[in-house]
Formats: structure tokens, sequence, C-alpha cells
């Protein structure tokens, strides 16, 4: 078979198609009220904001004449092409959403979606995780998506519990130190 009809990959990484990631086959998108109401903002900002300028960019980009060389016209269909792109992402992910609200757990002791963790690990090392949605995390303020390793460990654990952490290094055993909810929001 000539080379020209078979892939050959060079290690290299492709940037252009990362992705968040997908979500558990016959799963939930599992996400609270402010990260489901942030998505909806940035889909509403990217629809009745940045959408019409950019396209009336395009639109007078593409009456000064010879396109092939005009950067505004360009980047402006680029740039439309991507707006297109995140707001059908933005659509399918809130379609599937289901918006669970951490505070009905205020005071439990028990793991579920939303909880701020504090467990210890075998070198008696503490550390705090915040269990949210995939589409909501943010690492540098230490919080983890509900499929994570660490999360599903600690799904349904309570405050005592002993559990096993599958890590690429072997298993480590760590402990359920506290748990903690939102409070719930008072009437407005």
């Amino acid at each position: 078979m000539s080379k020209a009809f078979t892939r050959e990959t060079d290690g290299g990484d492709d940037d252009d198609d990362i992705a968040l990631p997908p979500l558990p086959v016959g799963g939930k998108n599992y996400i609270t009220p402010q990260g489901y109401a942030r998505l909806r903002g940035e889909l509403l900002t990217l629809i009745d904001d940045e959408r019409p300028k950019v396209v009336e960019t395009v639109h007078w980009a593409a009456k000064n004449g010879d396109r092939s060389e005009n950067g505004d016209y360009l980047y402006g269909k680029k740039r439309l092409r991507e707006i297109d792109r995140r707001i059908r992402f933005l659509t399918k992910r809130l379609e599937v959403a289901e918006v669970t609200d951490p505070s009905v757990h205020h005071g439990g002791e028990q793991v579920f979606f939303g909880a701020r963790v504090t467990y210890a690990d075998d070198d008696s090392a503490e550390r705090s995780v915040t269990i949210k949605g995939i589409d909501e995390v943010d690492n540098s303020q230490g919080e983890v998506s509900w499929i994570s390793p660490i999360a599903r460990t600690l799904l349904r654990a309570r405050v005592g519990d002993v559990l096993q952490l599958p890590t690429p290094a072997g298993v480590k055993e760590i402990e359920v130190l506290a748990v903690a909810y939102p409070a719930p929001a008072g009437p407005a």
C-alpha cells in the first residue's frame, strides 16, 4: 500500500481539536445553578452582542472589494465560525444540563454533588476539593469534576470514612475529614 493512503502520526499534539471531557455514556451533565447561569450568560452574550458586531464588520469588509486580501473580512469570517461553534457547543450542553442545587444538603455529612470535601491522604497532607460539573470546574480554585477519580471516590462517603483512591502511582488511602455545602439562598 502506498504511503499516501496511510495515516502516520508523528506524536505531535493537535491543538485544534482540544475539547472538554465527554459526558459518560448514558450519564447526565450535572451543573450547579451558578454554573448554569454562567454558561447561559456566555451563550446570550455571544448571540446578542458578539455575533452581531462581527457580522456587521464582515458585511462592511465585504463591501470593500477584493476579499482575498481583506484582513477584516478574513479575520471576521474566521471569528464568526469560532462564535458559531461555541454557540452550538453551549446550546447542546445547556440542553442536557441537569441543574443540581448543592445547598439542599447543607449541614449534611455525606458527600454529594457540590460538596466541599476536606480529606487527608497517606502523608497526612490535608486537601480540599469542591465537586462541580465538568463545564464549570476551575482547578485553581480547588474544584474537580464529578467524573474525576477523586470525586468518584469521595461521592457517597461520610465524614470519618477511609477510602481507597486509585492513582497512577498506586492506590492511596484517604480519610474524609469534613464535608460542607453552600448555605441555602435566603428569600429575596
